[in-house]
């Protein structure tokens, strides 16, 4: 794995995510194809950039995009 492989494994992910929905992990995993490895370095990636957030809800975590707006 690479530097290069996370950047498109996170546009996957980014692409699942782009609904809106709250998502969990195993369902995520099943939408994107990618292996535990692949899609937690993902994540992370996205995670590092501030574009994911995470919540519990039902004693499960989901997934969710940040949207980030700068106005200025």
């Amino acid at each position: 794995m690479d530097k290069h492989q996370i950047g498109v494994n996170a546009g996957i992910v980014w692409n699942v995510l782009k609904d809106n929905a709250r998502w969990e992990y195993h369902h995520l995993k099943e939408a994107t194809g990618l292996s535990d490895r692949d899609l937690n370095a993902a994540i992370g990636w996205l995670a590092r950039e501030n574009k994911v957030d995470f919540e519990s809800a039902n004693q499960q975590d989901c997934l969710f995009l940040t949207v980030n707006v700068y106005i200025g």
